[in-house]
């Protein structure tokens, strides 16, 4: 991680992508970044926009529901003797299409994208951090309901189940925060983003979390960024003994999934959550999905969200 400290001290701007363990890394200066990486985060972008001009298909293999409640089942056990409050638990689920993962990319209209060598790309809608100046900014979210629901906005501000995992989420990201920054406070709280999720359309709760650094953060970017890692939203509460759960649980291994992606452009910070990753592996392309789960969770509910969020965006 040092890596990232040296080249913003010297305010070089650089790409910057960090697994969920937080074991891979790639970082890399914007003027010698590989051709074959393209991103957009922010007003930054490295690449045209390209409208579709092709017809597609997406297939899903979807998990098993009752491999899905066995799964689920265990975070409850969890849950219940006070291990986790909330627990982010995601599955893997083989697609089919006739796009090539840069095609995905260059068709899909997301505010944070990122295609890296074939191997992966993602459409994140979540910010992770923002540093402007010398504010620092998170914006967990929390709580997914399709926008075609009746009174959809009511619904999911309204539900009590949405609202204290948003809770738990927006107070674990206030404590992450505060191990970096002063003055930290919940500056938004609950505000709703409608994406696009294939045919559908879904709103998101989202809140903003902000804090104060020293005037010379840039010199200790690295030691700010791995404090806050891995990401609460993608994690749960409480994080330590959370991850270790998600470890014991999940049948397969993240990798770059539910890490982290962003640039820093010679004076600010601009990263996302990479979440909505599609990626290659042995010629067969997978998803990566899940969702928040607390002691209120609902099985169906849950596995009906775990699909939901397997779209293009395009």
């Amino acid at each position: 991680m040092d890596k990232i400290s040296t080249l913003a001290k010297k305010r070089e701007p650089f790409l910057f992508i960090i697994s969920y363990n937080k074991r891979e890394r790639f970082i890399q200066p914007l003027k010698n970044l590989d051709s074959d990486i393209f991103f957009k985060i922010e007003k930054h972008r490295n690449y045209p926009q390209t409208p579709i001009d092709k017809e597609y298909y997406l297939k899903k293999t979807i998990i098993d529901f009752k491999l899905y409640k066995e799964s689920l089942n265990r975070v409850l056990e969890e849950i219940r003797s006070g291990n986790t409050y909330l627990l982010n638990l995601t599955f893997k689920t083989h697609i089919e299409t006739n796009l090539s993962l840069e095609e995905i990319f260059r068709y899909s209209r997301a505010k944070y994208k990122l295609y890296f060598k074939d191997k992966f790309i993602c459409f994140s809608p979540e910010k992770f951090i923002e540093i402007e100046g010398n504010k620092i900014s998170t914006y967990p979210m929390k709580g997914t309901i399709e926008a075609n629901i009746e009174n959809a906005k009511e619904k999911i501000l309204t539900n009590s189940k949405e609202m204290a995992e948003h809770i738990m989420i927006v107070d674990l990201m206030r404590n992450d925060l505060s191990l970096v920054a002063k003055e930290v406070r919940v500056e938004r709280f609950r505000y709703i983003d409608k994406i696009k999720a294939g045919e559908k359309e879904l709103l998101q709760v989202s809140s903003k979390v902000t804090g104060k650094l020293p005037l010379n953060w840039r010199d200790n970017l690295s030691e700010i960024i791995d404090k806050m890692l891995p990401a609460g939203s993608i994690t749960g509460t409480p994080k330590r003994s959370t991850v270790n759960i998600i470890d014991n649980i999940e049948n397969y291994k993240r990798g770059f999934y539910t890490g982290i992606f962003g640039i820093f452009d010679g004076t600010n910070l601009y990263s996302a959550v990479i979440i909505r990753f599609i990626e290659k592996e042995n010629g067969k392309l997978y998803y990566k999905s899940g969702g928040g789960i607390t002691i209120d969770s609902n099985e169906l509910s849950e596995y009906n969200e775990l699909i939901d969020k397997i779209y293009l965006p395009i």
